[in-house]
């Protein structure tokens, strides 16, 4: 069994995130940072009293003493810098979405094949306490027969750094996608999908996708489920929210509305709030913390992410914890390489459709 995995994380905005969970992990090193930025970076480097520091992606592949690299940076880096460290022979993690389009998912895809190295992208969507309760409902059978899923994600995006400006909505969809395949435990097949409204024209012209919400109608793979996705990032009025739904032949689940509530659980026609509890007794000790806390402080300096959906649910450390340890016991980690690549497409495919006026369009398969 492999010990103490070196990491380097790559973009220290929200990857600053997850350096102390790094530093606490019982399988890894906080060996590396990188940051284009040198203040920015020495900044951070001597906040944590981490002494290997790259201004350069590019030199920092070469230090044979990194395992892993964990990507925090901009959408449109994700598959150039996932697929030079796996070439480079490093064990990746990313940030999503996994690309920007089918194509760089298929190259991820084939340089993790010939690289043997792990490659994860890092969903928040599927280790937060919402998701592992409703898995452990799965997985005890008091769901029974799950019947219908639907996830939403709406998020004003405007003022965000310029190349967010204009993305399609859809393009940026796995925290909707994910947790309903995740539970479903299958992939999506098939997607129909229709734009609906208006984005600003400033804003239309960046990436030529005009509408303000996308709504998918998916089809599974190999299943007889189908499940509903929708998206808005511009020009739409609604407060923060990734949510799922979950109908299933005994209970079924739906995400509150308003931040602060309590999502409900109906049994039959009975409908009950429930307080879903926190995960962190699945994490080893030094860690456990960060399912509640930001790294500096718990009040004061906290990234946007614990302002803006509760630190997206506690699954930092989950995440970074299921990263490590399937380094450590050789094994695919959750989501692996080609369930990333087609939570990523669901999105990449579903604004094709609505660009086609909601054509059925088939999802590319990479899983051999």
């Amino acid at each position: 069994m492999q010990q103490n995995v070196r990491v380097a994380i790559i973009g220290l905005g929200f990857g600053a995130e997850f350096i102390p969970i790094y530093q606490n992990h019982p399988h890894a090193e906080m060996y590396a940072i990188c940051q284009r930025s040198e203040e920015s970076l020495n900044q951070i480097g001597d906040h944590f009293g981490i002494s290997a520091r790259y201004t350069s992606f590019e030199e920092l592949l070469k230090d044979d003493r990194i395992d892993a690299v964990h990507i925090n940076t901009p959408i449109p880096n994700h598959a150039e810098l996932s697929i030079a460290a796996l070439k480079a022979g490093k064990h990746v993690a990313c940030t999503v979405p996994m690309a920007t389009t089918v194509e760089e998912c298929r190259q991820i895809v084939e340089a993790q094949e010939q690289s043997g190295k792990n490659y994860m992208m890092m969903e928040t969507c599927v280790y937060t306490r919402e998701f592992l309760y409703v898995k452990e409902l799965r997985d005890s059978g008091k769901l029974g027969r799950i019947q219908f899923l639907r996830g939403a994600h709406h998020q004003e995006m405007a003022g965000w750094p310029g190349y967010w400006e204009g993305l399609p909505p859809m393009h940026y969809a796995t925290h909707a996608v994910s947790p309903l395949l995740a539970l479903a435990g299958q992939e999506a097949g098939y997607v129909s999908c229709q734009g609906s409204g208006r984005i600003a024209d400033n804003l239309a012209e960046k990436y030529g996708s005009p509408f303000a919400v996308e709504s998918a109608l998916f089809r599974l793979r190999d299943s007889d489920l189908a499940m509903e996705v929708s998206r808005s990032l511009f020009n739409t009025s609604r407060e923060y929210v990734e949510s799922f739904d979950i109908y299933a032949e005994k209970m079924s689940f739906e995400w509150q509305q308003l931040e602060g509530e309590d999502p409900i659980v109906f049994t039959g026609e009975q409908a009950k709030r429930v307080n879903v509890p926190d995960y962190a007794h699945l994490l080893p000790e030094g860690i456990r913390k960060y399912t509640t806390e930001g790294v500096y402080d718990a009040s004061e300096n906290v990234h946007l992410s614990f302002k803006q959906g509760s630190g997206h649910g506690g699954s930092h450390p989950h995440l970074a914890h299921e990263f490590i340890m399937s380094i450590v016991e050789q094994r695919p980690a959750f989501p692996d390489v080609y369930t990333s690549a087609n939570w990523t497409c669901a999105g990449i495919c579903a604004h094709e459709s609505a660009m086609q006026g909601g054509e059925l369009v088939k999802l590319p398969q990479f899983r051999k």
